[in-house]
């Protein structure tokens, strides 16, 4: 696909800047229930300050500059800011450890570093190199560096539109790592371009769109279909202030379009059985003249009540979930991309999902199968490579130019894909045979009252799985023995039928209830709640001995 100059981002950030001056871009919370609003003008005014002041150190084009914070308008603002001057960003996730934030900064070489809205920054802290250069966002903790508004009040703005062409580096994304050490994914202007490009040709959106952004900046999909997509469509973003007013957040915004992972979605489900039962909700959604009022009140509940277009991705959407939801006239399209490729691979179609599948390759973007099912594509999306990591990017690309995913899929007679797992995860029982974790971790998810769950079983007879409850469910069966016996009762049965429709080899000999918390801080699973599979095995190895030895088809460890 040919990108068109227009479509670059700093080019559709100036004709927003242009046409719509005076137009929200911004809503920020700042504590308290209070917002700050920041126009086109007054975010493109900031930005140029900036940029100028970065120029002010005289360093070489193509930089680097580095962004450490929770999302906030200024972190977009400084993204602006380091592409005006003529620099490559680089964004860190806001929950990173000091030696992941020293890593990445001596490894992209950064100069200088914004540093934004943080909870736990002083463990961070100490990861910053000797010499670097620091500026301090709006709501940042850091008070020992000079602090964006009296730099943007002192500094006379850039004057014009400073451009970048197609092919400049705009950012390195450091991969979050499930398998090993992040590695940095280079995008140029062009890949953000032909990824908004492709994605708008798929979704036919429109102006007016309003977006809440909750999921990191840090990560391609927040990036490109919330900061760079707004920019195309000159939406009105609205930040989250913080998991606790998260449900605030999300009615103040009432977005047109909402992504969010799997298990937010789930937690949404789960909180609506909480004050409607489920088997209630059945039957009031089957009385015609109460359906429709009960779809909107529920809708409205969860602030997406003004959704247009509802996505899912980072991981498969249970089936039963997805048709949950579409029973509430929410239709939840699945995307699949990866930070290589800026998020855009393929989508299910508006209006002709297939459970399981994630559907047709997006305009723009060619897609294949390898002779051992692994899933290639290619596309203007495409990174230009890894940072300083040559042998890495001949490793992630083939001869002819098409990008390996690591995924393993299959086609069906229309051309949809469904994922099938990943081509390194395969894993040999005692007996020989090999086991593909993924579909089976899919079906076991199904359950609501499975969180999160790991298939595993290297060099053992069969197969087993960990599963993590929802906090509440493991509270009430640490406290009633009743509970517990229910629960556990619900999990054999879902076993059960789970085994049914795998293959001798691949059933699972029992499930393993942990009252670990698999989060972010505990090092279980990356920013963007993917299971670290290595973390988790090596963290239960132990304990394998004695489960298995329990000959139980539940077993807890709570």
């Amino acid at each position: 696909m040919t990108v068109a100059e227009q479509d670059l981002p700093l080019q559709c950030f100036y004709r927003q800047e242009r046409e719509h001056p005076d137009q929200i871009y911004f809503t920020q919370p700042t504590g308290g229930g209070q917002v700050v609003e920041l126009n086109w003008k007054q975010v493109g005014e900031q930005a140029r300050r900036m940029a100028a002041h970065l120029q002010s150190f005289g360093w070489e084009s193509g930089s680097r500059i580095a962004i450490i914070g929770k999302n906030s308008a200024h972190w977009v603002i400084a993204d602006l800011a380091i592409w005006m001057s003529g620099y490559v960003s680089v964004p860190l996730y806001p929950t990173l450890t000091a030696a992941s934030v020293r890593q990445i900064l001596d490894h992209s070489e950064a100069r200088a570093v914004f540093i934004g809205k943080l909870d736990d920054w002083m463990s961070m802290r100490s990861g910053l190199p000797e010499g670097i250069e620091r500026i301090r966002l709006p709501l940042s903790p850091e008070e020992s560096c000079a602090h964006w508004d009296d730099i943007v009040a002192k500094t006379a703005p850039l004057a014009g539109n400073p451009l970048r062409a197609a092919d400049d580096l705009a950012t390195i994304i450091y991969t979050s790592g499930t398998t090993g050490m992040p590695k940095g994914v280079m995008h140029a202007f062009g890949n953000f371009a032909s990824a908004t490009v492709s994605a708008n040709e798929r979704f036919k959106l429109g102006s007016g769109a309003r977006l809440l952004s909750y999921l990191p900046l840090s990560h391609i999909a927040e990036r490109n279909a919330v900061e760079v997509l707004s920019m195309k469509m000159g939406a009105h973003i609205f930040f989250a202030e913080s998991l606790e007013t998260f449900a605030a957040d999300l009615q103040r915004a009432r977005p047109t379009m909402f992504f969010s992972v799997p298990r937010l979605w789930v937690k949404f489900q789960q909180g609506v059985h909480a004050k409607m039962p489920r088997e209630k909700l059945e039957r009031l959604l089957r009385i015609p003249l109460l359906n429709r009022i009960i779809k909107r009140k529920i809708l409205a509940g969860l602030g997406l009540d003004q959704c247009q277009l509802a996505a899912g991705g980072a991981a498969p959407m249970p089936p039963d979930l997805l048709r949950w939801y579409a029973r509430l006239g929410l239709e939840i399209i699945e995307v699949y991309g990866m930070t290589e490729n800026c998020g855009i691979s393929h989508s299910t179609v508006p209006g002709d999902p297939k459970a399981g599948y994630v559907g047709l390759p997006y305009v723009g973007v060619e897609s294949r199968l390898a002779a051992d099912g692994e899933v290639q594509m290619r596309s203007g999306a495409v990174m230009q490579g890894y940072f300083r990591e040559p042998e890495k990017t001949r490793e992630a690309m083939t001869e002819d130019g098409w990008l390996r995913t690591g995924d393993r899929g299959q086609l069906d007679e229309q051309g949809r894909l469904r994922i099938t797992g990943r081509v390194k995860e395969l894993f040999k029982t005692s007996k020989g045979k090999y086991v593909a974790p993924a579909p089976i971790e899919n079906r076991l998810a199904a359950n609501p009252k499975v969180e999160a769950c790991c298939v595993m079983g290297a060099n053992l007879g069969q197969p087993f799985a960990v599963v993590i409850l929802p906090p509440d469910v493991l509270a009430a069966c640490g406290k009633d023995a009743t509970q517990r016996a229910a629960v556990t009762d619900s999990l054999q049965a879902h076993l059960a039928a789970v085994n049914q429709q795998l293959d001798a080899h691949e059933r699972l000999d029992f499930i393993a209830v942990s009252g670990d918390a698999w989060t972010v801080d505990s090092g279980f699973v990356t920013p963007t709640l993917k299971v670290k599979r290595n973390v988790v095995e090596a963290h239960y190895e132990p304990r394998v001995d004695r489960w298995v030895a329990a000959k139980s088809p539940v077993v807890w460890d709570a």
